[in-house]
Order: C-alpha cells, then structure tokens, then sequence
C-alpha cells in the first residue's frame, strides 16, 4: 500500500518562503512520477509541478522561477521549496505519486498541507 505524508505547511508573510516535504511508503521513486498540486477555495485542483525519475521537473507557468521540486531517493522523500510567495499561493498543497504497476498506472494522494500566505 502506497501511502504519501505531507508536513511542513504553515502561515508565511507575502515574499516568504516554505518548504514542504512528502515522505513515501509503499514505493520507490523509480518508474514513478512525483508531483505537487494544490488546491485553492473555491477553485478546482491544479497542478503546482512534477518530477519523475531521471527526467527534468515540469513547472506550472505561475510558479516557475519561486518553485523548486526536488526528490531524495534515500529518504525516499519529495519535497517543494517555495520562495517568494505570493497570496494567490495560498491553498491546500497535496503530494501525488503516478505509480507504474505491471503496465498499468495508479494515482496516489497525500492528505495535504495547508500553506496560507499573508501579512
């Protein structure tokens, strides 16, 4: 059983910074796709970024240049530094995990992570 725990979420002022951490059970990152999405009131799921393994991370337009996805196979660990935050960052941020199993693909959900950013 794949299981995905977020942590490091919080209240940080407008141009701050916060990195969060997604520590994996079940999986290892190889064959696997890593990703970070967040989900903002009242607006649908979207996607922050994504990692997959021995390839190039991919950025969502808004965040790129503030984000960086960066992944620790030892810890088995992906994690998501977040400089210069703006408002609109503010969401709930979940971890997924893109699984290859015997040719087919299954999607795994962290509970997600508050990130609040305000003065």
């Amino acid at each position: 059983q794949v299981q995905l725990v977020e942590s490091g979420g919080g209240l940080v002022q407008p141009g701050g910074s916060l990195r969060l951490s997604c520590a994996a059970s079940g999986t290892s990152f190889s064959n696997n796709v890593m990703g970070w999405y967040r989900q903002a009131p009242g607006k649908q799921r979207e996607l922050v970024c994504t990692i997959a393994s021995g390839g190039s991370p991919n950025y969502a337009d808004s965040v790129k240049g503030r984000f960086t996805i960066s992944t620790d196979n030892a810890k088995n660990t992906v994690y998501l530094q977040m400089n210069t935050l703006k408002a609109e960052d503010t969401a709930i941020y979940y971890c997924h995990a893109l699984v290859k199993r015997g040719g087919t693909f299954f999607n795994y959900w962290g509970q997600g992570t508050q990130v609040t950013v305000s003065s």
